[in-house]
């Protein structure tokens, strides 16, 4: 890999960390808002799937934006808005500002996938190794998040702390401001001159909706359709559990006698929360292990057979939560980390079958409506999963979040019928 490469895979790992040390720091601070502020599960469930509904929704105009103007200013206006949001959260008097906040977060944080891969696309002459620390650095900030945040509020109060994670991102401003890359370095200029510029018709003339519109029907193939829905089905159960797992697991550890019952002998709040946090950051640093057993399961198995197959183990996972986890500390954190291994398993995968069940010349839309259908609408499983862990027992709530991942194997079992397995290449 080249120095030009190597810039741009540091800047875009950086980039990727923050983005999700961000995303998972906010089901972390749901515990302490849903104390402060008598605020129902099922309503702050709603307040946060609108920021994580933004993160997807915009990934679709972001990934326009990025086949027009320089990705790498695009991800440094992500950046630069994180932070600022980051910042509002932190002055919140009330549950509208923190819904204002992070509606702002998941507008700038939807910005990075599409400009981000497209830059790696078109700038790494080793574009599958540059893909490779990309997601390794994303699953880095999906454990250090919940960590960082956990660890500060130790000794922060939440507001300071929303604070405090403003720092990482001025950080990544400053370091990006210095980098300097070819972003088309990878890419033949001439060719790409030479077919025409996609935002524009032979003849010059702005192809504007109808182009994208053109775009849109040929990449929607009915493999294409059926894989993004199996990507729903995965969005909304991975936003549905992980939101307010810090919260349920709290309610296992509050029942754990020993060292750990209190650390914060003037708060109960806090001597609850503290070990549920640890025992949240320490299942999904578990998940970079899956994610590299599924990456490696995609150059193995038949992609859509080993969907079908992880999906069936989160339904089993799913069912037998709560029964194991009640039975004490050590099934608590077993079961915390078999868990966290499968729910991250399944990102590569439903990766891999996005490439194949979509045309090359197609993958630059496809990764804005992947991000639309993993992020955007599988926001929704937040509400669900707060309406359901309103109205009924924390076991039942897990019981029909568990008909999610079996639609999915369902859907994955209709793909190959239907489809086929798709091809591999491109």
């Amino acid at each position: 890999m080249n120095q030009n490469s190597r810039s741009i895979v540091s800047f875009t790992m950086v980039s990727h960390a923050i983005v999700h040390t961000y995303e998972l720091s906010i089901p972390i601070l749901v515990v302490i808002w849903l104390s402060e502020f008598s605020i129902t599960t099922a309503a702050i469930g709603t307040v946060v799937a609108v920021g994580y509904a933004l993160f997807g929704v915009g990934a679709l105009p972001s990934g326009v934006l990025a086949d027009r103007y320089s990705t790498k200013r695009l991800v440094l206006v992500g950046l630069a808005g994180m932070g600022a949001s980051f910042l509002l959260l932190s002055l919140a008097p009330g549950t509208a500002t923190i819904a204002l906040a992070l509606a702002l977060w998941g507008a700038f944080a939807s910005i990075h996938h599409p400009a981000s891969l497209s830059l790696i696309s078109t700038g790494v002459d080793e574009s599958g190794t540059g893909f490779a620390y990309h997601g390794m650095a994303g699953n880095l900030g999906i454990a250090f998040g919940p960590f960082l945040t956990a660890s500060l509020l130790v000794a922060f109060d939440w507001r300071v702390v929303a604070a405090l994670l403003v720092v990482p991102a001025a950080v990544a401003v400053a370091y990006a401001l210095s980098a300097e890359f070819d972003e088309m370095a990878a890419v033949d200029v001439d060719d790409t001159d030479d077919a025409g510029d996609t935002a524009t018709n032979a003849d010059g003339t702005d192809r504007g909706l109808l182009g994208f519109l053109a775009d849109t029907r040929a990449l929607f193939t009915v493999g294409f359709t059926l894989v993004l829905a199996v990507v729903v089905t995965n969005g909304l159960f991975y936003r549905g559990t992980l939101t307010f797992l810090p919260d349920v697991l709290g309610g296992f550890v509050a029942d754990v006698p020993g060292p750990f019952d209190r650390i914060a002998p003037d708060s109960a709040l806090a001597a609850e929360f503290d070990l549920a946090s640890y025992l949240y950051a320490g299942l999904l640093t578990v998940g970079i292990a899956g994610q590299y057993t599924g990456g490696k399961l995609t150059d193995r198995i038949p992609v859509v057979a080993g969907l079908a197959a992880v999906f069936t183990a989160l339904v089993a996972l799913a069912v037998a939560f709560v029964p194991v986890a009640s039975q004490g500390l050590v099934p608590l954190v077993a079961i915390s980390a078999v868990f966290g291994f499968v729910l991250f398993s399944i990102q590569p995968l439903y990766q891999a079958a996005i490439a194949a069940y979509s045309p090359p010349d197609g993958r630059g839309l496809s990764y804005g409506y992947t991000y639309l259908a993993n992020f955007g609408v599988g926001a929704a499983g937040a509400a669900i999963a707060g309406y359901l862990l309103g109205m009924t027992t924390v076991s039942q709530a897990f019981f029909l979040l568990a008909l999610v991942p079996a639609t999915g194997a369902v859907l994955a079992v209709v793909l190959y019928a239907v489809v086929g397995e798709g091809t591999r290449s491109g």
